[in-house]
């Protein structure tokens, strides 16, 4: 839990609270506890069966990519020497299996 905890305030930023308003940081609290919430999913429905479903959120985050988009379609542009192609292609079936 504590690596969990640490990896949301490095991660997901959920330790800037250096507004002086007390509502400017609850907000900041509350979209890191969203983003966190939506890497858990990730992690549970796309990442599943791959080395990544265990992995942290700068890890999974660490993607250079160039994503187009079209009217009916989304491409994305990896670039060649990606290691993780793999895992990728294998987490994007997972996604559109639930889809």
């Amino acid at each position: 839990m504590e690596n969990r905890i640490k990896e949301q305030q490095l991660d997901l930023f959920a330790d800037r609270t250096s507004c002086h308003d007390w509502w400017a940081n609850q907000f900041r609290l509350l979209l890191s506890s969203l983003a966190y919430t939506l890497i858990e999913c990730f992690r549970t429905l796309a990442l599943k069966n791959t080395q990544f479903a265990k992995a942290q959120c700068g890890t999974i985050l660490k993607i250079g990519a160039v994503v187009r988009r079209n009217t009916r379609k989304i491409y994305v542009s990896l670039s060649s020497a990606y290691p993780y192609k793999n895992e990728f292609i294998a987490s994007c079936e997972n996604i559109a299996a639930i889809t």
